[in-house]
């Protein structure tokens, strides 16, 4: 692997608070530039690509009610070869309705959270990776538009589970909403769209544990108007058990993150916790103690990757980084 790099021997960015972290280090761990690109949110790793897709920052829209502009983008990557170019970078969709968190589903398309806009809804949608075209998921519980959804997860049994703040709203590009901030888990082979928790003031960054019994779900409700930090608000990380794959109960308080508020979420094979603070990337045991941090200032969202899915690929808005670990995502 070439390119810039920083091991723990040097200025390290890995900062250990317990020794169960250095299961995650292994011997060799590296922070690595992968490349400068305004990249933001849903950063989503396929794998028969060997390409990252990610959302990009939120510019202006051309108009006051038209949302801010934001393009879904591919990274082309070179197995574990970093930097790379920015002419590795091309646009799938170059306007994508305030596109935020991505995943994949289980035909490997990408399922994107779009916040919409005052004239053209917000919705789940489905994007296919060749042609770019894309498709209604879900956008309305029981007749009731959607907020500005946040992030996304497909269940193995194809149920997508998804956040859905108000930040739209705040930030002036979406109406007055029709629903709280809520959780959501849609059955596709159904149609049917049910309300999971209604517990949060701002609920954001999901992910569920690797056999699917609990979800985690970061609430940023610290963070109201663009760039404030309310510390009295929600900044924190909250785990519900999963009922018959359908429903949340026992919810508990997993971790406060500081400094600042959580965003992205993962989960690694291990049941660990990574989540984005303001310093960087926070590592949780699966009991929710602090045991390690990944230095990247500014860090948006993440997810595993690579062809020993043993990259974590950070987004920070001006940058797209690589933490090389010795664990695995989910």
């Amino acid at each position: 692997m070439t390119g810039t790099s920083l091991s723990r021997t040097d200025a390290s960015p890995f900062t250990v608070h317990d020794p169960a972290f250095l299961d995650v280090l292994g011997e060799s761990p590296r922070l690595v530039h992968v490349v400068a690109v305004d990249a933001h949110e849903g950063p989503v790793y396929v794998p028969d690509e060997d390409a990252l897709y990610f959302t990009t920052l939120p510019r202006p829209g051309l108009a006051p009610a038209l949302s801010p502009q934001v393009a879904i983008k591919r990274l082309a990557l070179d197995g574990g070869s970093f930097p790379v170019g920015t002419d590795a970078i091309s646009t799938l969709l170059a306007e994508a309705n305030a596109a935020n968190g991505m995943t994949l589903d289980r035909d490997g398309r990408l399922v994107v959270c779009e916040q919409g806009s005052r004239v053209e809804h917000a919705r789940i949608s489905r994007v296919d990776r060749i042609s770019g075209e894309t498709a209604t998921v879900v956008d309305d519980w029981r007749g009731l538009r959607l907020n500005s959804p946040n992030d996304v997860v497909v269940a193995r049994d194809g149920a997508v589970w998804f956040t859905d703040p108000s930040y739209g709203h705040l930030q002036g590009f979406r109406p007055e909403p029709l629903v709280g901030d809520l959780v959501y888990r849609h059955d596709p082979a159904t149609r049917s769209t049910s309300v999971v928790a209604d517990s949060f003031v701002k609920p954001n960054g999901l992910a569920f544990s690797p056999d699917e019994s609990v979800l985690y779900v970061t609430d940023s409700g610290a963070n109201q108007e663009p760039g404030s930090y309310h510390v009295g608000l929600p900044h924190h990380i909250v785990a519900f058990d999963v009922l018959d794959g359908r429903h949340l109960s026992a919810p508990r308080l997993f971790a406060v993150t500081t400094p600042g508020f959580p965003d992205g979420i993962k989960v690694d094979v291990r049941g660990r916790v990574y989540a984005s603070s303001f310093s960087g990337v926070q590592v949780f045991d699966p009991s929710g103690d602090l045991i390690g941090e990944i230095g990247v200032p500014g860090s948006v969202n993440f997810c595993f990757g690579g062809p020993g899915h043993n990259v974590l690929f950070i987004t920070t808005d001006t940058d797209i980084w690589a933490a090389v670990l010795a664990t695995r995502g989910t």
